[in-house]
């Protein structure tokens, strides 16, 4: 039996069928397809823009908008190319890109959910148009014949080619129908997780930078775990070191003077002032991306 003739069998429920099975493959080759581009790089591209972030947000955006082919790449620039907005508006965003990334990856979704619900219906459709034909034709004055009986059987047999048919199709519908829902459902965890720490630095560069992050540039380190505020400024710390460590050593040269008047004066290290302004400096991390 030729697939011709299980058509025919099938009865005329076999072609709707056919349209949908034919709907389907399409739509999981194309699903396929997507998915192949982005699993292996989306944790690749967050890695290195949330990495870029920690050291300059300029170089951030750039990579993000290198990556705008993929999802995690548009989903992480609609928020770094805002120049210095506000932490909430930050975040919205990101919320807004993360629902449009989103909806896109479910898209083919509604498709299968409707070859799902529908190739049953119309393959039990099928089985029920096959019955009638076949107990149309049966003859109730015959029924101890056996040839009649056999006929009535074969043809009830054959109407059952449709169910199995639609069976058939709702089951491989439905398989990677809960394939692509694990992967939507993982990239929305991926997106949660790396917008919330991209967040946090930039909360952390808005708390340093007094509402100017993009002032900061690369001279500033930031990291997850330190706390906003913890990272002075750079120019004033070494401007407050400096006045402490020449206050304090014209203080100690002025005391022993006045003390032992009749010892000679010890020499005077004009390079502490400058030594412990130099300690006092905070060590900060410059790394060219």
């Amino acid at each position: 039996m030729n697939i011709t003739d299980l058509f025919v069998r099938g009865g005329p429920a076999m072609w709707p069928l056919l349209f949908l099975s034919v709907l389907t493959v399409g739509t999981i080759i194309e699903r396929i397809w997507f998915w192949s581009r982005i699993l292996t790089r989306e944790r690749e591209v967050s890695g290195r823009v949330l990495e870029a972030a920690r050291r300059d947000g300029a170089a951030a955006t750039a990579i993000s908008q290198r990556a705008g082919r993929l999802p995690m790449g548009r989903f992480l620039f609609s928020a770094l190319k805002l120049h210095d907005p506000d932490p909430e508006v930050f975040r919205l965003a990101l919320e807004t890109a993360a629902n449009e990334e989103l909806a896109a990856m479910r898209r083919g979704d509604k498709v299968l959910e409707a070859v799902i619900a529908l190739s049953p219906m119309l393959g039990l459709l099928g089985t029920v148009w096959g019955l009638m034909l076949a107990l149309r034709g049966i003859d109730f004055t015959d029924l101890a014949i056996g040839e009649t009986t056999s006929t009535t059987a074969g043809g009830i047999g054959q109407s059952l080619t449709s169910t199995a048919f639609g069976l058939i199709v709702a089951i491989s519908s439905l398989a990677f129908y809960r394939l692509f829902q694990g992967f939507v459902f993982g990239q929305a965890k991926v997106f949660r997780q790396a917008g919330s720490e991209l967040e946090l630095l930039y909360r952390q560069a808005w708390a340093i930078s007094s509402g100017k992050p993009s002032t900061l540039g690369s001279s500033v380190q930031l990291r997850p775990e330190v706390k906003p505020g913890f990272l002075p400024d750079k120019a004033s710390n070494g401007r407050s070191g400096g006045k402490l460590g020449g206050r304090s050593g014209d203080t100690a040269g002025g005391t022993a003077g006045g003390t032992t008047a009749d010892k000679p004066d010890p020499p005077t290290d004009n390079g502490t002032g400058d030594g412990d302004g130099a300690e006092a400096k905070p060590q900060r991390e410059i790394n060219d991306f």
